[in-house]
């Protein structure tokens, strides 16, 4: 019973948004005497519940300060013993080679555990205590930013979400106009890449010419964790407003021969490392073709999200593709409603375009992983860049990032291997001829 009303205070909190407060001296101590009692398990799983709701209050009752200082404590004051790892450590060394060496290696595991991963863990028998993880490492997230000291507590529970939602766990779904209005709600909120802009824009987006799929966790049932919206049509798309136009004629899905991936969207901060984006990608090609016996290609219509902080960094590259206007100027816009202009500017954007997906790296070197983190997930998922798209997106988002470039990534199923290999080994960037003459041009 004591468990149950904490737990119906922790649901009350959690969905009050009720004022925070600090963490003062007297209750620093509260709380590591909170934690020391749930590091050390006492009790039975009654009290262990007791224990985890008891903190999620206490943490949810807290500002941003005083979060911050819980999260420093459990990192600092609750690793493993360094006395009880040196013991176990000389006992390994002096068995190796005898009988008593695996043992020895054992006790030495045993010794490394650190108590953060037993109180991390206790979260999982509260209800809604996976969420409150997921939500608690976003915080964690921020402040690791600033605060270094923090990186061995999200190192710990970056790899504790990895485990709890392993693609084999998690249930891909449709989402369909017939979905609870609270999960549509949801993804309107979430959509990252191209705001939905309205409730006639979402229904757009999963009528007969469009499916939208996402992957849930049981421990999470209305939240998804990433979504993907797919367009079914005859052609390689290369205007993303075209495609999401609310007045366009319904396309004829059984005529369909291409699906085009025009929106990912993580959903969850709290699971930045934990990656499952591929593994959506797969499963929802392979449902597609189930339903679809026609369709022969899958392609993406994506964003180039990062190619305006890259010139940023290399603005000598404007004047190495001919361009005459600066990066303020093509970042407007306003630039496109010349026709004769924008006409001039085509080749030389695209030229653009091609040398940054060609060449760009982390780091500003010649090695390395791609620059763009879109290209980085695509490429490292074996598709090639098949297409440059100029004015692809003539949104203000499109002309701040990518000066209004778009480009198609092509997943064949021929090729992804060998270029998923390439990528993997060599940093090899799979590209259609058309867009790699591009990139030498520029």
């Amino acid at each position: 019973m004591v468990a149950k009303g904490l737990v119906d205070k922790l649901r009350s909190i959690i969905g009050s948004g009720s004022e925070r407060v600090g963490l003062t001296a007297r209750g620093v101590e509260q709380l590591r005497a909170q934690l020391r009692e749930c590091a050390e398990g006492q009790g039975g799983e009654v009290s262990a519940r007791a224990r985890a709701a008891r903190l999620a209050e206490t943490y949810l009752g807290l500002n941003d300060e005083g979060r911050h200082r819980f999260l420093k404590l459990i990192a600092l004051e609750f690793g493993p013993d360094p006395a009880k790892v040196a013991t176990a450590h000389a006992a390994y060394q002096k068995a190796i080679g005898t009988s008593d060496q695996w043992k020895a290696e054992a006790a030495m595991r045993v010794a490394m555990r650190s108590s953060r991963i037993r109180i991390l863990t206790q979260f999982n028998a509260i209800p809604q205590g996976v969420k409150f993880l997921v939500d608690l490492r976003a915080d964690l997230l921020r402040y690791l930013e600033d605060d270094r000291e923090l990186a061995v507590l999200d190192r710990e529970l970056e790899s504790r979400l990895s485990a709890w939602f392993d693609v084999g766990f998690l249930e891909l779904q449709r989402i369909t106009w017939n979905s609870p209005a609270a999960l549509l709600e949801k993804l309107i909120e979430y959509e990252a890449v191209h705001e939905i802009r309205s409730w006639t824009d979402l229904k757009n987006r999963v009528d007969s010419d469009r499916r939208l799929y996402a992957f849930f966790h049981p421990r999470m049932p209305a939240e998804p964790l990433i979504f993907v919206e797919v367009a079914l049509t005859d052609h390689l798309a290369d205007n993303v407003q075209a495609l999401l136009d609310e007045h366009a004629p319904v396309f004829d899905h059984r005529k369909a021969d291409t699906a085009i991936f025009y929106s990912i969207s993580n959903t969850q901060v709290g699971l930045r490392g934990v990656s499952f984006g591929n593994f959506l990608l797969k499963r929802v090609i392979d449902d597609l073709k189930r339903d679809f016996s026609k369709l022969a290609n899958f392609a993406t219509l994506s964003p180039m999200p990062a190619m305006a902080a890259w010139l940023r960094k290399n603005p000598q590259a404007l004047a190495e593709a001919g361009i005459e206007l600066s990066q303020e100027e093509l970042s407007t816009g306003t630039w496109a409603a010349d026709k004769k202009l924008a006409r001039s500017l085509r080749d030389p954007l695209s030229r653009l375009g091609a040398r940054y997906l060609a060449s760009a790296k982390q780091g500003g070197g010649e090695a390395g992983p791609p620059f763009d983190p879109v290209s980085r997930f695509h490429l490292g998922n074996g598709a090639r860049v098949e297409r440059i798209n100029y004015l692809g997106d003539s949104s203000a988002k499109g002309f701040r990032q990518s000066f209004g470039l778009m480009v198609n990534y092509l997943y064949s199923p021929d090729d992804i291997e060998t270029n998923l290999e390439a990528f993997a080994s060599q940093g090899s960037i799979a590209m259609s001829a058309t867009v790699r003459r591009l990139a030498k041009r520029s």
